[in-house]
């Protein structure tokens, strides 16, 4: 971990902000943008923010070869909608930079379109069922892995999570860079993101249906009350499942 901040560091955060700002600029002046931010959206972006930091840290903590870093980002794109989620996601990334590594900001627009994604997604109605919410969390692989990709070969592979350790050993049987991260992100993506999007519904489903709906897209996550205890087990014995995925088939990988 890196212990201060270089020039290309602050070169690499300017030229992502221009761009965020820029992305963020056109969602506001063409009216995208406004119904997302309530009060309510402001006060669980901090909150997702923590949850974000500390979860990604215990995960790099544990080198374990997944993020699990965007469950609150997640929670914010469901409740206030898809804009609010990616700032969720690039704020949670810029904080993570400042107080722990930059390494995480060239990563802020793949948290950013992480957050865009479950909001649309969620704004369709796929965030009302445990297998609606397992494709949403594929469709956020696939964005990670779109936007993610040119980032991680621009950086050699390398990312903050136990992943980049696959990619390495990857890269030392002969792999080019491009093949490494595409199979990293093939294998570690969809891992990742639907066991991600199946928490944040989780917890979203502990929530009463008077309190979701003071957020500006609470009407995203309300299911039926017969089936809400139904499909939390279903989301949760889903991703003990993938989490037992990873440890037999991933995690030998990251020892190797």
């Amino acid at each position: 971990m890196q212990t201060g901040f270089t020039s290309q560091d602050f070169r690499n955060f300017l030229i992502v902000m221009v761009v965020m700002g820029v992305i963020f600029g056109w969602a506001y002046m063409t009216k995208r943008i406004q119904k997302d931010f309530s009060t309510m959206a402001w006060v669980l972006i901090p909150v997702a923010i923590a949850i974000n930091i500390v979860i990604g840290q215990v995960v790099i903590w544990l080198k374990l070869p997944v993020y699990l870093d965007s469950i609150g980002t997640v929670l914010v794109g469901v409740l206030c909608g898809p804009w609010a989620g990616a700032l969720a996601g690039a704020l949670s990334n810029t904080v993570a930079g400042i107080i722990f590594d930059p390494g995480w900001w060239p990563w802020i627009p793949v948290a950013a379109a992480i957050g865009l994604t479950a909001g649309l997604c969620a704004n369709v109605g796929f965030f009302k069922t445990w297998w609606k919410v397992a494709v949403t969390g594929f469709l956020i692989a696939l964005a990670a892995t779109v936007v993610g990709s040119p980032i991680a070969v621009l950086l050699g592979g390398i990312s903050a999570s136990g992943s980049s350790l696959i990619t390495a050993f990857l890269l030392q049987t002969g792999k080019g860079i491009l093949e490494s991260v595409l199979t990293t992100n093939f294998i570690v993506e969809p891992i990742d993101k639907i066991s991600t999007s199946l928490l944040a519904f989780a917890i979203i489903d502990g929530l009463s249906a008077r309190y979701l709906a003071r957020f500006p897209h609470g009407e995203n996550a309300q299911l039926e009350q017969t089936k809400r205890t139904s499909e939390l087990v279903i989301a949760l014995i889903t991703v003990v499942i993938l989490v037992i995925v990873t440890i037999v088939f991933v995690v030998p990988l990251v020892n190797q």
